[in-house]
């Protein structure tokens, strides 16, 4: 079979490899479309993601949908040819975090396409993959597999929103408004969020952001209006940082009302981040990281498949397997693109 194989920085190749046969209990699903994440983009220009660095030849991915192509000794859930959406972790279900329902803090934690774990657990943009039964969530044969796929950052977004309480006539800051935060702005609408408001670099991503119910979409070039936020004690109930840059963190500390609430999606660059950290204690700020997701995978799965949650507007671009440098580069350009998948033949 064929895979992406990230060999070096900006530098991927499309490699011969052995096809995997399924153990007991696993399911070998065809790959049939995967969307180019933002970690996948760390990885593939700067050799790293977070604190997580390439140290082999890796594939990348980890959002993606496919066929049912065959089954493991045992597997009775599923049948052959069906369509499926992949959630790309796989937890030990017994240890400490597992048993408080914590899957997604797993000590012995399998997610496919991170470089946390050596060897890494290699990733999914590949024609075959080898997952757990659990791993599979049924889609119906009329869900496009792109959308399908889209299941994995949709999950992120569901944990995220969770993680914020209850957002019922809440003001809500999104700070960056890439894929993964105009899908935070989605399910913040869904959830009852009263006014959002949204704050990015780019026109076209604030423009998508006003598509999916932004009412208040703000350049973050706009010193005047973000220093306004900050005003008697700030503005915001809950502030979701999803840019992961420290500029961005500030500003959800300045923003967000006194006793709101700061969610950290966005991924920090590694090290220390300064900012105005004493704002957490001096406005009783609760301050919640939000890391993956846990159970709402198949939850994600399930509103995309009935259409209640529509992703379509963020699906900007397709490329062949064998196009996926081109497409981490077109990916990468904020200015023509938002979300970037791959298709499999």
């Amino acid at each position: 079979m064929l895979a992406a194989v990230l060999h070096e920085p900006k530098l991927i190749r499309i490699d011969k490899v052995d096809a995997p046969e399924p153990a007991a209990g696993q399911i070998r699903v065809r790959v049939r479309a995967g969307g180019i994440c933002g970690s996948d983009l760390s990885y593939y220009f700067k050799g790293k993601s977070g604190d997580f660095a390439v140290r082999e030849p890796f594939v990348l991915g980890h959002e993606v949908a496919g066929e049912v192509d065959a089954l493991g000794e045992g597997v009775t859930g599923l049948a052959a040819g069906q369509r499926v959406a992949v959630n790309p972790g796989l937890a030990c279900g017994t240890c400490r975090f597992c048993a408080k329902g914590m899957a997604n803090h797993c000590l012995n934690m399998r997610f496919m396409g991170s470089a946390s774990t050596f060897p890494h657990t290699q990733g999914m943009f590949r024609q075959y993959i080898v997952v757990a039964e659990r791993q599979c969530v049924p889609v119906p044969d009329g869900v496009d597999f792109a959308q399908a796929s889209m299941a994995e950052p949709l999950a992120v977004a569901l944990h995220a929103v969770r993680q914020a309480g209850s957002l019922v006539g809440a003001q809500v800051l999104l700070i960056g408004c890439g894929p993964i935060g105009c899908i935070l702005l989605a399910v913040a609408r869904r959830a009852g969020a009263h006014r959002v408001a949204a704050v990015d670099l780019s026109d076209k991503a604030l423009q998508i952001a006003a598509s999916l119910g932004a009412d208040e979409p703000v350049s973050a070039v706009d010193g005047a209006t973000i220093n306004k936020w900050a005003e008697q004690r700030g503005r915001f109930d809950v502030v979701i940082e999803a840019s992961g840059s420290p500029a961005g963190l500030d500003t959800a500390l300045r923003s967000v009302r006194a006793g709101g609430t700061v969610i950290q999606v966005g991924n920090l660059p590694a090290g220390q981040s300064p900012v105005a950290a004493n704002l957490v204690m001096a406005k009783e700020i609760r301050y919640q990281g939000s890391f993956r997701f846990t159970d709402e995978y198949a939850v994600a799965a399930a509103e995309i498949a009935s259409g209640k949650v529509d992703l379509r507007p963020l699906m900007t671009h397709a490329f062949a397997l064998e196009e996926a440098n081109h497409a981490f580069e077109v990916a990468q350009d904020r200015l023509q693109s938002m979300k970037v998948h791959l298709q499999f033949d």
